[in-house]
């Protein structure tokens, strides 16, 4: 058996997580070896698909939604969090469904090989973690290779998401999705030594809960599209950046069609392993990992503060409770919400 090769991608039906994305000898997703271990010891949400509403939600209250304010579970101190106590991360999924051979577009790079597509879904009810409305969702994996200009493998893997209201229960209801993967390009106990690049320097301030309190501003210290290294401690970064703050108020439900913008960009020297994380989303979660505590279990080591980081491709934060951003992240009846996410690893060596 030592001589099979696993599958560069691994995908699980429980929040239909992404557990394995391979590149080299190395996975380079924080992740655990069964489905069980994710049942009993996944607090930092490894690999989860984030719904109904992912980040955070302004005391657990969404305003208005069908002419009344829902309350929600008050998950992450006086806010909910990911979609509540059992957000979709923490339900199982139908899936996965072979769906045959797929492109997927607007990616630069080279022909994509392969291809071969996976779905999962959900039926979320209505009143699920306190959301109004019954909604359909599904998860898209297409998984495939490109070629580097000096012959190197690419893996790739592209998301979709999908969510429709269905049902008669109500008119309008809030949805928010993302992947909640943990990179570590070297394998090391932390992600100290990698180099990381964003796309913009652009990002929502927040109060002490992670609630925005304004509009995007400069965030010190991080230049767009310039190289810094995470240290052993600093930068500590858990903040959602805004890819172009002039669309805050006019960005599609679905964004499919929207360009796939390079949002993160990250490379460890010792491995060699680069990572790229593509989404057609208007904004993205950076997070260092500050509050990873996961204990030692059947074999695999601790994970401890900083051991991977987040790059959570997304709508605005609070968004439902924002006049100008709302629009992000309101589903009517008869509409998709929609994104695409695509991830992009190799190695030099």
């Amino acid at each position: 058996m030592s001589g099979i090769t696993p599958a560069p991608f691994q995908f699980l039906p429980l929040g239909a997580i992404i557990q394995a994305f391979i590149v080299g000898k190395t996975n380079i997703v924080q992740a655990f070896p069964k489905q069980s271990l994710y049942e009993s010891h996944n607090a930092p949400f490894f690999g989860e698909t984030i719904g109904r509403v992912a980040n955070r939600i302004k005391g657990a209250k969404i305003d208005s939604l069908n002419g009344k304010s829902y309350t929600l579970a008050a998950n992450n101190g006086v806010n909910a969090l990911h979609g509540g106590v059992k957000g979709w991360g923490k339900r199982v999924w139908e899936g996965p469904k072979l769906i045959g051979i797929k492109s997927i577009e607007g990616l630069e790079g080279g022909k994509l090989e392969g291809g071969e597509t996976v779905m999962f879904t959900l039926r979320s009810e209505d009143g699920d973690e306190g959301y109004p409305g019954t909604v359909d969702a599904s998860v898209t994996y297409t998984a495939g290779t490109q070629k580097t200009a000096d012959g190197k493998e690419v893996r790739v893997l592209g998301i979709e998401y999908v969510v429709e209201l269905v049902g008669g229960d109500v008119e309008e209801t809030v949805v928010n999705v993302t992947n909640h993967s943990y990179f570590n390009l070297s394998g090391n106990p932390t992600i100290e030594g990698t180099e990381v690049s964003l796309c913009s320097n652009e990002y929502l301030p927040v109060d002490d809960g992670g609630i925005p309190t304004d509009g995007p501003k400069p965030y010190a210290g991080v230049e767009a599209n310039k190289t810094f290294t995470l240290g052993a401690e600093e930068p500590d970064i858990d903040d959602c950046f805004i890819v172009d703050p002039s669309k805050a108020s006019s960005i599609p439900l679905d964004t499919r069609s929207s360009p796939l913008t390079k949002l993160v960009t990250a490379y460890h020297p010792q491995t060699r392993i680069h990572l790229e994380v593509l989404s057609t989303e208007p904004a993205f979660q950076f997070y260092t990992g500050k509050y990873i505590e996961v204990p030692e279990v059947e074999g695999v080591a601790a994970r401890g503060k900083r051991a991977g980081f987040c790059v959570e491709p997304s709508r605005y934060v609070n968004a439902i409770n924002v006049p100008e951003w709302r629009a992000q992240v309101l589903l009517k009846k008869g509409e998709k919400y929609a994104s695409r996410v695509v991830y992009r690893g190799w190695s030099d060596e």
